[in-house]
């Protein structure tokens, strides 16, 4: 079953069970791989996207919950800040385990000897690696330092 697929049953699930908070945050994610879809479309490219795409925006709207989170809480709004959290925990379901810190180590490792990368003009091909293989399992934008240490 591929994830927009396990999105579709989860949502029709959470209108039977009527979970409000659930079902709302399933509809956000749904809307958000339409709305990929159409950009893709306009683009000239495939009309719907792949399941690496679909990770790819879930963890981009972890990523925002997160800071939208963070920026309730230092405001005060800590029930916000709460609805946030609960919407990360739904939409981290349909994420694979992240990566621990050895884990991420090892992984850039086997990227570079995988490209065989020298120098840090290289760095776009082992990033590249890095995406295909681990979507959703590693926060790249930190990664992406970590790389350059080690062809640095």
């Amino acid at each position: 079953m591929d994830m927009r697929d396990r999105i579709t049953t989860a949502l029709k699930d959470a209108m039977k069970s009527r979970d409000a908070d659930r079902l709302s945050t399933l509809r956000l994610i749904n809307a958000a791989i339409k709305d990929r879809d159409i950009a893709l479309r306009g683009e000239g490219g495939d009309a719907t996207v792949g399941d690496a795409e679909v990770l790819t925006i879930l963890g981009r709207m972890v990523k925002q919950r997160h800071e939208s989170a963070r920026a309730y809480e230092e405001g005060g709004r800590l029930e916000l800040a709460e609805k946030e959290l609960a919407e990360i925990k739904v939409i981290e379901e349909y994420l694979p385990r992240q990566l621990s810190a050895d884990e991420v180590g090892i992984a850039i490792g086997e990227a570079i000897a995988a490209v065989n990368a020298n120098s840090i003009r290289d760095m776009g091909k082992v990033m590249g690696a890095l995406k295909a293989k681990y979507a959703g399992q590693m926060d790249f934008g930190a990664v992406g330092p970590m790389v350059k240490d080690r062809l640095g």
